[in-house]
């Protein structure tokens, strides 16, 4: 739950917030701003859902963060070439702005069906089937970004 990490991240950075132990020994305020970034590092990484699920995956032994593996779902990444193929010819389109919308609603909508399916997998103990979902977030994620670039070219 995004609010419940925010208001726990918030708690935690106002009582180990270096300026409380500014009257306290070196040691306390070196502890408190090594125990600030700590909670700064753990928030940037819960927060984000496929960083989280990384994070999750490593706690159980399965380590993807900078993995090179290659995708081993040839009918997925034939998917994901036709979507590349598609949003390049966004921008050839009658109406690109129509075109880039329909094309981001499709693509978010297929972020948000793997991401319920990794967390379903993630409390089910399946780690082999959400690291491979996890890849495939990345993926999504990627073309994500790229729509973002094409609208920022097309309305800038």
């Amino acid at each position: 739950d995004g609010s419940l990490l925010s208001s726990q991240f918030r708690e935690l950075q106002k009582r180990f917030h270096p300026d409380n132990f500014a009257t306290g020994s070196e040691r306390d305020r070196l502890m408190a701003v090594q125990k600030a970034a700590q909670i700064n590092d753990a928030y940037q990484v819960l927060k984000n859902p496929i960083s989280r699920a990384e994070y999750i995956l490593a706690e159980q032994g399965v380590e993807i963060r900078g993995e090179q593996q290659t995708m081993q779902d040839p009918m997925f990444l034939m998917e994901q070439m036709e979507l590349r193929e598609e949003l390049e010819e966004i921008a050839d389109s009658t109406d690109p702005e129509s075109a880039l919308f329909d094309f981001d609603s499709k693509v978010s909508k297929m972020y948000k069906q793997h991401l319920a399916s990794v967390e379903q997998e993630l409390d089910d103990g399946l780690w082999a089937e959400a690291a491979d979902r996890v890849r495939k977030l990345k993926f999504i994620a990627k073309l994500k970004n790229e729509i973002e670039l094409v609208e920022d070219k097309l309305l800038g």
